[in-house]
């Protein structure tokens, strides 16, 4: 019995090890230099991003588009949305879809409707572009309903 739960826990305890190992695709330790909000600001407009997008809390000038409907950047979300998301959402946008939109304004099949940026940004506009965008992120933190019994 003392071995077997000896056993159990060399297992657990090499699993739980194992599970420290970085994957070599990690984005562990991965930043981009610092980034600047302003000329961040001018890049999305530049790339005309604000054809598809809106950003929450900016007066940006639309430019229209016949392809996508608008999607909204920013504003209160349930969760924390981190810069490595959005980094990936820029340079690979058929990564993850967002929520809310009908799949015909977002998305051909399983590939974004966005254009693919990568070789026409630089580094510095996507650091900035990440920056101007993360400013306009807010946690909305969830208060439940509090519960009242009926008598």
């Amino acid at each position: 019995m003392v071995n077997s739960v000896k056993m159990v826990l060399g297992i657990v305890l090499l699993s739980a090890m194992a599970g420290c190992t970085s994957d070599p695709k990690s984005g562990w330790g991965f930043t981009l230099p610092e980034g600047d909000a302003e000329r961040g600001k001018a890049t999305f407009v530049e790339l005309k991003c604000n054809a598809c997008h809106t950003v929450a809390g900016v007066e940006l000038d639309p430019v229209h588009s016949e392809e996508v409907g608008t999607v909204v950047l920013g504003g209160k979300k349930g969760y924390v949305v981190t810069y490595g998301e959005l980094v990936t959402s820029i340079i690979n946008p058929s990564h993850r879809f967002a929520f809310g939109y009908e799949s015909e304004q977002i998305k051909d099949g399983e590939v974004s409707k966005m254009r693919l940026y990568n070789d026409e940004m630089t580094v510095t506009q996507l650091a900035d572009l990440v920056t101007f965008l993360q400013q306009h992120y807010e946690v909305e933190i969830y208060v439940p309903t509090p519960f009242v019994p009926y008598y």
